[in-house]
């Protein structure tokens, strides 16, 4: 626990209030002192942005991973669309994934939701057109608009070249 907290550069102060706790609780559960009730460790864990799993792993703080282009777990989807994640598993709080769509292409004929996470939208090439809960937006290289992902939404190339854009959702719903 104390290597998660060190790795991501947190006091024991900000932690425990995150996770509702005192600060010298938490040292002692640290130091292996005092013993931590399931509902502490939940909060603890989240305070910390891990799961309650990863506070038993011997292996010490998470490693960052490398996920090579030519690894990524890729799908067809919509109407003329690719899909990639771009965020290596286990990865418990954030999602990333990398659309094309080519001309005409859509995330499919109809808006769809998924789960009640926060999404953002990143245009990167091409035009597009988000419809959002019955609002029309319309995106180039650069825009980006965030939203809920309950909200119906449908993604559209509405420009002459394939489009691709960046997907991120937190925390992950897919």
């Amino acid at each position: 626990m104390r290597d998660i907290r060190r790795f991501r550069r947190a006091t024991l102060r900000t932690i425990a209030e995150r996770a509702g706790v005192s600060e010298s609780f938490l040292s002692q559960v640290e130091r292996g002192r005092a013993s931590a009730s399931v509902a502490s460790l939940r909060r603890i864990a989240g305070a910390l942005g891990v799961s309650v799993a990863d506070l038993f792993d011997s292996s010490g703080p998470p490693r960052p991973q490398v996920l090579r282009r030519d690894d990524r777990p890729s799908l067809g989807f919509g109407i003329l669309g690719t899909k990639q994640l771009l965020t290596p598993r286990p990865l418990h709080h954030l999602e990333v994934f990398m659309g094309e769509l080519d001309v005409g292409g859509s995330t499919g004929a109809e808006p769809y939701a998924h789960g009640d996470s926060e999404e953002l939208l990143i245009v990167l090439t091409g035009n597009v057109q988000l419809e959002l809960g019955g609002d029309v937006h319309d995106l180039e290289r650069g825009d980006s608009i965030d939203y809920r992902s309950s909200t119906p939404h449908r993604v559209t190339n509405v420009g002459d070249e394939r489009a691709e854009v960046i997907w991120i959702i937190s925390p992950p719903s897919y």
